[in-house]
């Protein structure tokens, strides 16, 4: 493979891990609903509901990023190492979701379930609004400046990348970052819910899920990300040539979208597919299977969305400061020959899959019940 081609498999490696840990982050919607839930015995249901999945999320984290970190460095410096406040408000709410998981329940707890119950629903909020917001830096930009010639600077500073002195903090007070990041909150209360209708097997669970939680949670996600689509197509993006000259274009994702005519196909598939498990969830108390339909059709659309990010010239990582500053996959991959050898370390990744597959299959063989949370050790 030439260059090119390894650098647009490595954008589609990483489109296919962020559009994953979108459909997973399912866990974080379902922790944002139980403080909601005051009866205790529900909680412990649904804790344990989602106990047995909360590490799929974060492992997939990890590896998105170290999937960014080998293959388009210069992002990963940018944006890890300076948008850092951004990014350590996240890491701080998953790691407050590990210590939750891990001392709920256990004996002795002198902070109580309720604080650690807490725990979780920060992590819920705070994990997927601010992920939300990090991915809407690749349509909307951020405040850094780009200089490569740093590197050979004996004199002055080696930093590549400086950013302004919010740090990533200005995405969070961008309005249009934060209309996806709370789409992304209220699509994972969605797919919360419909995976709670698919896996618990108890009396509690119409409890749990209500027609009225899924319609109001669905309502609010279609508009927005109707709203969402409608900004972004309107967007000014930017786009480069052969040369490496980046000039701006208005509607430039209405135009990728166009011009890859294949995506259109996808995110209607995609988007009819959440909205058909919602919705038909909602209004059918005995169908189980919405997670399936939501959950693939999520995939779908965040697939387009990092298609039209990354492909067709299009610049992935705008800089609000500094047009020419703003990375693409071209000049922020790493050297060809260490994509060349990850790509063939890369092949291992269907058994990764397959073996994912098996887990959640052997865990989800059979509905999880009241006894059985009961009677298990390590109920959480």
């Amino acid at each position: 493979m030439d260059m090119t081609l390894l650098q647009n498999y490595w954008w589609l490696l990483i489109s296919v891990l962020g559009a994953i840990l979108v459909f997973l982050l399912f866990v974080q919607g379902g922790q944002s609903l139980m403080l909601g839930t005051g009866n205790m015995e529900y909680r412990k249901l649904m804790a344990n509901s989602l106990g047995r999945k909360w590490e799929f999320t974060y492992t997939t984290l990890v590896v998105f990023g170290g999937a960014f970190f080998a293959a388009f460095p210069l992002f990963y410096s940018t944006s890890f190492g300076g948008a850092y406040w951004l990014w350590m408000l996240i890491l701080v709410s998953f790691v407050l979701q590990a210590v939750s998981y891990e001392f709920r329940s256990k004996p002795g707890n002198i902070y109580k379930t309720q604080t650690y119950d807490t725990f979780l629903f920060i992590n819920g909020l705070v994990g997927c609004v601010l992920l939300g917001v990090a991915v809407g830096t690749f349509f909307f930009g951020g405040d850094f400046t780009v200089t490569k010639v740093n590197l050979v600077d004996k004199v002055g500073s080696p930093i590549i990348s400086q950013w302004g002195p919010e740090h990533g903090l200005e995405a969070i007070g961008n309005v249009k970052c934060l209309l996806l990041g709370f789409t992304v909150f209220f699509l994972a209360r969605c797919q919360a819910l419909l995976y709670f209708a698919n896996d618990i097997a108890d009396a509690r669970q119409d409890k749990i899920v209500t027609k009225g939680k899924v319609i109001v949670n669905g309502l609010i996600f279609a508009v927005l990300f109707v709203a969402f689509v409608v900004v972004l197509l309107l967007t000014t993006g930017y786009r480069y040539d052969q040369a490496g000259k980046i000039t701006a274009v208005d509607n430039v994702y209405l135009h990728n979208l166009l011009e890859m005519w294949w995506t259109i196909p996808m995110l209607l598939v995609g988007a009819v597919g959440v909205l058909y498990g919602i919705f038909r969830t909602a209004f059918d108390a005995k169908w189980r299977c919405g997670i399936w339909y939501s959950g693939i059709g999520t995939v779908l659309v965040v697939l387009v969305l990092f298609f039209i990010a990354g492909y067709n010239g299009t610049a992935y990582y705008p800089s609000t400061v500094d047009p020419q500053s703003s990375l693409t996959i071209a000049n922020s991959s790493s050297s060809e020959f260490t994509l060349t050898v990850m790509s063939w370390v890369s092949l291992v990744i269907p058994v990764v899959l397959a073996y994912i597959v098996y887990v959640w299959y052997r865990m989800n063989n059979k509905p999880l019940t009241r006894a059985e949370v009961d009677t298990d050790s390590h109920a959480y």
